[in-house]
């Protein structure tokens, strides 16, 4: 029997809640509950890493560093240690994540942290065809000081499969909720583009939802293959900085941009 799929809500003070997928989709219909919105102003920061289960030394000090800044942060292969909770529920107002799979002491998957309380909240998992182990997305949406609503994709996609079916089958229910909303997007994460078949996927996806690819000048992104791995797509969003950060913290190095409104 498949495993429910579902996100875990950690808030300062609070315990841990189960968040299962919504019965709606974002701007269908449903009374969104009001929300504070994202301290964005004159910038909202992004931080993009996948952070390798905590396994190296030093990553604290890339979070405490780069992440207390950030009005949001998305982790791939985020491990709910006591550590990563801690700063997560001190530096943000909620932290979710979606458990992929569980380790031998705590979950590990899409984590994403933000400087407001999420309206909307979708968890989405995705099996590997050969490993059989799951890959995890989450969608989540935060008001803006514009009174719009920002739809934040946190995506860690499926690495291990042949051709490119089962890759192109986890955005399926991605572009389902993007074409229905209504309102700036930032898709991001660490999207296993290695070869060119999923590059091709993923461009041909991106373009189908209008979202555009932040460039990086100095691009450090981690390589498979002569391809990056990681990615930050956007919409009716201007890019005014993006920067990837050289770090032996994690095998993968952080990305940070920072985002305007158009209005």
């Amino acid at each position: 029997m498949r495993k429910k799929t579902y996100a875990m809500r950690y808030v300062a003070g609070q315990p841990a809640e189960q968040i299962f997928p919504p019965g709606a989709m974002l701007h269908l219909g449903q009374a969104l509950p009001p929300g504070a919105p994202l301290p964005a102003n004159p910038n909202l920061k992004v931080l993009v890493w996948n952070i390798f289960k905590q396994q190296r030394a030093d990553w604290m000090t890339v979070l405490e560093g780069f992440g207390k800044d950030a009005h949001l942060v998305l982790l791939q292969e985020a491990q709910t240690t006591p550590e990563l909770v801690r700063f997560a529920t001190s530096n943000y107002l909620a932290a979710d994540q979606v458990p992929a799979f569980v380790l031998p002491q705590h979950p590990s998957g899409v984590m994403t942290l933000a400087s407001a309380h999420p309206v909307y909240c979708c968890p989405l998992r995705e099996r590997e065809p050969l490993l059989r182990l799951a890959k995890s997305a989450l969608i989540t949406a935060y008001p803006l000081p514009t009174g719009e609503m920002l739809m934040v994709v946190n995506i860690h996609a499926v690495n291990f499969s042949l051709g490119v079916d089962v890759y192109s089958k986890q955005l399926g229910p991605i572009g389902e909720q993007i074409t229905h909303h209504r309102g700036p997007v930032i898709m991001a994460g660490d999207f296993n583009a290695w070869s060119r078949q999923r590059i091709n996927a993923l461009y041909r996806f991106a373009q189908q939802m209008d979202l555009e690819e932040v460039m990086f000048t100095a691009d450090h992104r981690r390589k498979a293959f002569g391809r990056p791995l990681d990615f930050v797509f956007y919409r009716d969003m201007n890019v005014s900085e993006a920067s990837v950060l050289v770090t032996r913290a994690s095998d993968h190095n952080p990305l940070l941009v920072e985002f305007n409104s158009k209005r």
